[in-house]
């Protein structure tokens, strides 16, 4: 009976002692991936699926990952998938200084994958520059990491780049901020 008396009031304490703020809910905003859309060049307005697009990250942390995602490319974020959206992973480098995020974008992986020399995918390369900003969010939640003058190119290596153009979703300026994943950041013609 005492050790009930005791168990009772160290629950008590526990309970009492605890703040809703202890806890971070599960929908608290937390640091946003990049979301992208693709478009059909020719019709700017629909979307358009890239069939067999794999995405590979350079520089992104490997640890924790299953060891075949990665590869020479990079981290295998997205692996022969036909798709007209994703949402990317951005680093998170130190406060106030310009990071960049460098992510190959693969068409028609299918075709490197087969086995047949004459076939072979097309690689292009997102460049994603942006200052990482530093928010807190809650005692229990910690802070989040927002993404300020974010900027985007394209480069590629050979002559035959799929991706034709770039914009930032929904505006005419240059440069956006990424807070949320509540809106596509990027658009992508090809």
């Amino acid at each position: 009976m005492k050790y009930y008396k005791y168990s009772l009031l160290i629950i008590a304490i526990l309970l009492l002692g605890c703040e809703r703020d202890d806890i971070c809910a599960e929908g608290t905003p937390t640091t946003p991936r990049l979301l992208i859309e693709f478009f059909d060049a020719a019709d700017t307005e629909t979307l358009k699926s890239v069939t067999r697009l794999s995405v590979y990250g350079e520089d992104l942390v490997t640890s924790g990952l299953p060891e075949d995602t990665a590869t020479a490319e990079g981290v295998a974020l997205i692996f022969n998938s036909n798709s007209n959206a994703i949402e990317l992973p951005l680093l998170i480098g130190d406060e106030g200084i310009e990071t960049t995020t460098r992510y190959i974008l693969e068409r028609d992986t299918n075709l490197r994958i087969d086995g047949d020399a004459a076939t072979d995918s097309n690689n292009d390369i997102l460049v994603v520059k942006y200052t990482p900003q530093f928010v807190y969010v809650s005692r229990a939640c910690g802070f989040k990491s927002i993404f300020t003058n974010l900027e985007v190119s394209v480069e590629s290596n050979d002559a035959s780049q799929w991706i034709q153009n770039t914009a930032l979703a929904n505006t005419t300026e240059t440069q956006i901020t990424v807070e949320n994943e509540d809106a596509t950041h990027v658009q992508i013609f090809h």
